[in-house]
C-alpha cells in the first residue's frame, strides 16, 4: 500500500504549503485551491509563519507548523508569502535545497545576491523555482506588446520609505513590467526625485526605460505602461481585478505539473538588480 493511502488522501494530491500569512495573496492562494479548485489536485494543506513573532491567520487550514522548515515532508510545493523580501532567501533555500517546487511571491528579493543564490540553488538541486508581479499576466499587456519599442515608461505607486525592504516592495511591480516589454541588458540606473515622486531611468537593450514611482495615496495612482515604436505611442492602464493573481498561479501550477518554470530562470533577478540600484541611490545623502 502506498503512503498516499495509507494516509487517506488522493495517489495524485499536491500538498502546497505557505509561507507567511500576513499577505492577501494568501487568501487568493488558498481560495483558488481549496475553494474553487482551480488548481486541480492541488490543496493548501499546511502553513508556517514567516517569523517566530507571526500570529498565523486562520486561513482554515488545520496544520499550522511552528516554522517554515517544519514544512518539508508534509507538502510538495511552496508559496514564500512573507511581504519582507529581505527574508526570502533563508525562507526559500530548504525547499530548493530539497527539489520542491517554489513560488516567492513578489518581490523575489532585495538583494542581488540573495536572488542569485535562489537561482543557483534551483539549478544546482533541479528544484522548480519562480517568481514575478502577478501585473505581468495582465491581459491589458497585449496592446503594448505588439509595438516594438524604443521606449517605455511603467509608472506605479510606490513607497521607499515601506518597512517591508522599501521601494522594492511595491516597486517590483512597474520595473517588472518595464523589463518585461524591454528585454535585454541592463544599462546603469539613474534616479531623480521630485514631489513625491521617484523617476528612475536606464537603457536596456537599446531600449530607453523610465519608471516612475509615485508616493501612495488613497486612492494610489494606476499602473499604467507606455510603449514609444517606431510611428506610435501606445499605453494602458491596468486594472485589477478579483482574481487578478489566477494567471499567475496558473503558470505556478503548471511549473508544479510539468517542472517547467514559466520564466527563465535569469530574469528573476532583474527586477531585483535595478530596485537594488535605485534602492542605493535614494540612500545616498
Amino acid at each position: 500500500m502506498s503512503g498516499a493511502a495509507r494516509s487517506g488522501r488522493r495517489s495524485d494530491e499536491v500538498r502546497v504549503g505557505i509561507v507567511g500569512t500576513e499577505s492577501s495573496h494568501v487568501d487568493h492562494v488558498v481560495r483558488y485551491c481549496n475553494a474553487e479548485h482551480r488548481a486541480g489536485p492541488a490543496r493548501v494543506v499546511a502553513v508556517a509563519p514567516a517569523t517566530p513573532d507571526e500570529r498565523v491567520r486562520d486561513l482554515g487550514i488545520d496544520r499550522v507548523v511552528g516554522a517554515p522548515e517544519e514544512l518539508l515532508g508534509l507538502v510538495d510545493a511552496v508559496v514564500v508569502a512573507d511581504r519582507d523580501a529581505r527574508r526570502h532567501t533563508g525562507q526559500a533555500l530548504p525547499f530548493l535545497t530539497a527539489g520542491l517546487p517554489t513560488l516567492v511571491d513578489k518581490p523575489f528579493a532585495a538583494d542581488p545576491a540573495d536572488a542569485e543564490a535562489m537561482v543557483a540553488a534551483a539549478r544546482r538541486h533541479g528544484a522548480p523555482l519562480t517568481s514575478y508581479s502577478a501585473l505581468r499576466w495582465h491581459p491589458a499587456l497585449a496592446t503594448v506588446r505588439r509595438v516594438r519599442p524604443r521606449a517605455v515608461v511603467a509608472t506605479g505607486p510606490a513607497d521607499p520609505a515601506s518597512r517591508y525592504a522599501g521601494i522594492h516592495f511595491y516597486g517590483t511591480h512597474p520595473v517588472e513590467l518595464a523589463l518585461l516589454l524591454a528585454p535585454g541588458p541592463v544599462g546603469p540606473v539613474r534616479v531623480q526625485t521630485g514631489d513625491g515622486i521617484v523617476v528612475a531611468t536606464a537603457v536596456v537593450g537599446g531600449t530607453a526605460v523610465t519608471v516612475q514611482f509615485v508616493a501612495p495615496t488613497d486612492p494610489p495612482v494606476p499602473f499604467h505602461v507606455q510603449v514609444t515604436g517606431h510611428a506610435e505611442v501606445v499605453g494602458t492602464a491596468l486594472e485589477l481585478s478579483p482574481d487578478y493573481l489566477h494567471p499567475g498561479l496558473d503558470a505556478f501550477f503548471e511549473m508544479v505539473r510539468t517542472g517547467t518554470p514559466p520564466l527563465p530562470l535569469d530574469d528573476l533577478p532583474r527586477p531585483v538588480r535595478f530596485l537594488a540600484a535605485v534602492a542605493q541611490q535614494l540612500a545616498q545623502p
